[in-house]
């Protein structure tokens, strides 16, 4: 790959993530301790916050690997800094996935960094591009879940274990809809480069409205079950089951109250 180069400041942490990070610490610390007076606030900021570090990251593995591609702009455009205001579209980044988090429940494919596809040479590093900030999902499950299929709760309180499995069903479903290859998301940028110009031109209009297309897919009852349905035997197979996510995302929506079958569960 490419050697790039870029200032020091192109790369130095934003203190804004920093602060993210500090808030998915302390709030983490308040729901294994049970310090915080309303759990379900720890857990809302918690799950929240670690979120929006994992939107921060799936945009960075997007910028690396294109800087180390070739695309030595993504510096100064400050992608590399983890600073979600820097993103091209920040609403769309970062507010819109948290607040469909907070209506739905599921991980929405955010916004993007803006990469000068035209400096990159190689069919297989645009496909790596794309596929970086999934893959950076992908990893986040596996961390979310390896308690669970590593058999490694003993220990682990209830409200952190329901707030670890709720945020682990968010990275699945990030990552899966994202891997989608619908025009505008990254599974179809990891594709798009073994088009042919033909095919890439008539698809490249419905780019803008690829999310959509997902959302009216999702809103057809047979989609929508098949959907659920892989999504809910994937987190089964690895240990993370029914009762733990619906009581993860239960706790997460404090304001509706807390159910009392998981306020009682264990």
């Amino acid at each position: 790959m490419t050697t790039a180069i870029t200032r020091s400041g192109d790369r130095r942490i934003s203190p804004v993530f920093v602060g993210i990070l500090a808030v998915t610490a302390v709030t983490g610390w308040a729901t294994w301790t049970g310090f915080a007076e309303q759990p379900g606030l720890a857990v809302f900021l918690f799950v929240t916050a670690a979120w929006i570090v994992s939107l921060c990251l799936h945009e960075y593995a997007h910028a690396r690997t294109a800087l180390h591609s070739g695309d030595t702009s993504v510096g100064a455009k400050g992608y590399l800094t983890l600073n979600p205001l820097k993103y091209t579209h920040a609403l769309l980044s970062i507010v819109l996935p948290v607040i469909f988090v907070i209506m739905g429940g599921i991980g929405l494919p955010g916004g993007a960094v803006f990469i000068e596809r035209g400096r990159i040479r190689g069919r297989w590093r645009h496909s790596l591009i794309s596929a970086a900030g999934p893959l950076t999902n992908v990893l986040f499950a596996v961390v979310c879940t390896a308690p669970f299929w590593l058999d490694a709760l003993d220990g682990v309180p209830r409200d952190f274990r329901f707030a670890l499995a709720f945020l682990a069903l968010l990275q699945v479903t990030a990552a899966i809809l994202n891997f989608m290859p619908v025009p505008g998301l990254d599974g179809y940028g990891v594709i798009e480069p073994w088009l042919s110009h033909n095919i890439k031109r008539q698809v490249e209009p419905l780019a803008p409205f690829g999310l959509l297309l997902v959302f009216a897919l999702l809103m057809l009852p047979a989609v929508n079950q098949e959907f659920f349905q892989l999504i809910n035997t994937l987190l089964d197979s690895l240990g993370v089951h029914g009762l733990e996510r619906y009581c993860g995302q239960d706790l997460y929506r404090f304001w509706q109250g807390t159910s009392e079958y998981c306020s009682i569960s264990s």
